[in-house]
């Protein structure tokens, strides 16, 4: 990269701001509002030199607040480059880093063009929702200036600086402006022009590492903070870029307080089950050399702990950054709590505003490029090993008319791609030997108060590292009833509507096969589960669910329909007023089918983890489990893909000896005749908590009938030991 070019770009910014602040400051008519608040939509003054974008009171009021924002990006990153922030206070850091993220903050974010709704109203709705989305894309350079990725920085700087150049000619608008299409045309350019650098720099970050390229990392990575930082000195947190809030400091306080026998023992159960996962489902970890080590900010001490694990067993971790754009929206990685999660609900679908089929078509080849450049490494990566969080203030978004949002032709498009993506990431790391394992810890959000968030802490600390051996016998029983069946019927009690027939694989040998998966402590922590893919054909009926949080969202009265095994017909009762019902279908389209017209039931299961629903009741934070704990909490249901994507062929045993044959479905079968059909590249669980339930009846083909749950009880032989923590004084009162 030339450092002239972004030295140039760099000086030509602070002069637009430069003079920006000097028109402000002689009042032209019609701007008598403070910064970024300035005239109505449509609203003009009086023109200063022919061509200025200040001739428009609103478009000078949204350069200024643009302009603003990339001298604050710059001088963080001058702040950065020149070693300052190394002697630096915490409270000048917290200062510092809450700069970065102030205009978008909840007090802040409806007055500042950041929000799409705000830029609508004072540019008018087309102007706003392009001029907004491209506020997102500059505020990605946060990520980048940490990083030290002048590059990326430039490219946006540039873009900024050809939008703004657009407006100093004026022309397409009978108003001097230039005009929307204008503005897609060059917006749509620079994301055309520069897919394949970002992708590749997206799965480099993701899937392999600096290192293992012969890279120098870059010092914001978790590993280097790892190898570099004093954990005990929260300035560490203020390494990395991202939004830092009490979540974060108190989680580090907090693991600061633990012996090292407790931290030990939560990456040993993290490790060890990210180990035993292989292992169980017949995967040669031997042949993989690369470890995806996901990490809450604030939980370093647990992830230095298991990548010594890790290290001991010969694999080398990658820490995977976040780095959300209009292009790439974000994966899974190291990250804190979202500044505004509304900020973020709002623009993840701003790629609407310039996808058209040669775009589509040019991320599409830009990955396969990418994965072709990297194969070589790919191929040697594991799989993720994620720690979660969960306990986040609850967020149930705002929906906004002016929001950017897919046509129903871009929709197939996304669609498209995203099965496209799946088959690729699939092909690049040969996902039939690639595994993971999750585990899920509370937040401070989740108490407001240390020493209950120390208590809840503990609890979960506890919840995760229950003893496999009893469960395990005890969940084999539940299977010895279950494998009997010819289908399961569920119903709800209560105000729980749910009514669902559930259609089985039909076992061959009952003695060598089985149809549930008896599923301890390994890919997913805590233990507690038997689960199933059903049988499509046969499947239908209502899941209904009082209140679920799934995938960071809230979701209140969700009720799917199933017919044929697929979802037929959906609703939630998360929206109010006119226009509710369709509010409530587009955020399920959204955050649930992820713009898929239907989605098939991929799993059936049955958690078994009563002592976390417990605990969820002790404490009052059974709404704000992560899905991760939710679904051992109750019977669960998924829709997407199978357990079993893309590992179909692979051969695995329960610990008693039999095959687990039940392990695709209608769709996952055209794998090899048509792949696009086979995947989804998304799974949810939903879950329906003991509290709401009422019977899972065994059915079987000569038409006799066996409850494993009754009344919200198991009552089968052998399992009745779960029913302890749910019969514990405080617990049934509560659920009474």
């Amino acid at each position: 990269m030339s450092s002239l070019r972004f030295e140039l770009a760099r000086d030509r910014i602070f002069e637009i701001l430069r003079e920006a602040e000097e028109e402000k400051s002689r009042h032209l008519p019609g701007e008598s509002r403070e910064s970024g608040q300035s005239g109505e939509p449509g609203e003009t003054g009086e023109s200063g030199e022919s061509g200025e974008p200040g001739r428009d009171a609103a478009f000078a009021a949204y350069f200024r607040y643009a302009a603003g924002l990339l001298v604050r990006f710059l001088d963080e990153y001058d702040f950065r480059r020149s070693g300052r922030w190394k002697d630096a206070s915490a409270e000048e850091l917290s200062r510092r880093n809450r700069l970065l993220y102030e205009d978008i903050l909840p007090e802040h974010y409806e007055k500042g063009y950041a929000d799409p709704g705000y830029a609508c109203r004072q540019l008018g709705r087309e102007y706003g929702q392009i001029l907004s989305a491209l506020i997102y894309e500059l505020r990605s350079m946060i990520r980048f200036l940490y990083m030290g990725e002048e590059e990326e920085m430039l490219i946006r700087m540039e873009l900024f600086l050809e939008v703004y150049g657009l407006f100093s000619i004026g022309s397409g608008t009978k108003e001097g402006l230039p005009s929307p299409g204008a503005l897609k045309k060059v917006i749509g350019g620079y994301l055309f022009d520069y897919a394949e650098q970002e992708m590749l720099l997206d799965r480099k970050e993701l899937l392999t590492g600096r290192k293992a390229l012969g890279e120098t990392p870059h010092p914001s990575n978790m590993g280097v903070v790892l190898q570099e930082a004093d954990l005990s000195d929260l300035r560490y947190l203020y390494r990395y870029g991202n939004y830092i809030s009490d979540n974060e400091i108190k989680a580090a306080e907090l693991l600061n307080t633990l012996p090292e026998e407790t931290v030990r023992k939560i990456a040993d159960t993290y490790t060890e089950g990210y180990i035993r996962g292989f292992a169980i489902t017949g995967k040669d970890l031997s042949s993989k050399h690369y470890v995806g080590i996901v990490c809450p900010l604030g939980f370093e001490r647990i992830a230095k702990a298991a990548e010594e694990n890790f290290r001991k067993a010969g694999k080398e971790c990658v820490f995977p950054e976040r780095i959300e754009t209009i292009f790439l929206p974000g994966a899974n990685a190291c990250r804190g709590t979202s500044a505004n999660p509304q900020y973020e609900y709002d623009h993840r679908e701003d790629l609407s505003l310039f996808l058209n089929d040669a775009l589509s078509e040019r991320r599409i080849e830009a990955l396969r490029a990418a994965y072709k450049q990297l194969r070589d490494h790919t191929v040697l990566y594991a799989g993720p090993a994620v720690i979660e969080t969960f306990g986040e203030k609850p967020f149930s978004p705002k929906e906004q008319e002016c929001r950017a949002g897919y046509t129903a032709l871009q929709k197939k498009l996304v669609s498209r791609y995203l099965t496209g993506a799946g088959r690729m990431y699939n092909e690049a790391v040969i996902a039939e030997n690639r595994s993971f394992t999750i585990i899920s810890f509370p937040v401070y959000d989740i108490a407001e108060d240390m020493e209950r968030y120390r208590d809840i802490f503990h609890a979960i600390i506890r919840i995760n590292t229950l003893e496999q051996a009893e469960y395990e016998k005890i969940q084999q029983r539940l299977i010895d009833v279950l494998d009997t069946g010819d289908r399961l019927h569920i119903t709800g009690r209560g105000k729980n509507r749910t009514d669902l027939t559930v259609e089985l694989f039909k076992l061959r040998d009952p003695d060598k096969e089985t149809i549930f998966e008896n599923c301890l402590a390994d890919v997913n922590i805590p233990l507690g589960e038997v689960f199933t893919t059903p049988e499509l054909a046969g499947t239908h009926g209502i899941l209904h669910v009082s209140r679920v949080y799934l995938n960071g969202l809230e979701f209140r009265d969700l009720v799917l329909r199933f017919e044929g095994g697929c979802v037929a017909d959906y609703s939630c009762g998360n929206f109010e007023g006119e226009g509710a019902k369709e509010a409530g279908r587009r955020y399920i389209e959204e955050n649930i089918l992820f713009h898929h017209p239907t989605l098939p039931m991929g799993e059936c299961a049955i958690g078994t983890n009563t002592t976390a629903y417990a605990e969820g009741i002790r404490y009052g934070i059974s709404d704000r489990y992560s899905i991760l704990i939710a679904e051992k909490t109750g019977p669960h249901f998924a829709v997407g893909d199978t357990c079993y994507m893309g590992e179909e062929e692979n051969v695995s045993f329960n610990p008693d000896g039999k095959k687990i044959v039940a392990r695709e479905n209608d769709f996952s079968r055209k794998r090899h005749t048509d792949p696009e059909a086979a995947y989804f590249s998304c799974h949810t669980d939903i879950t329906i908590p003991y509290d709401e339930l009422d019977r899972i009846t065994v059915i079987r083909r000569d038409g006799s009938e066996e409850d494993v749950i009754r009344n919200g009880r198991f009552v089968t032989e052998g399992t009745q030991k779960l029913n302890i923590p749910l019969d514990e004084p405080d617990i049934a009162g509560s659920r009474a």
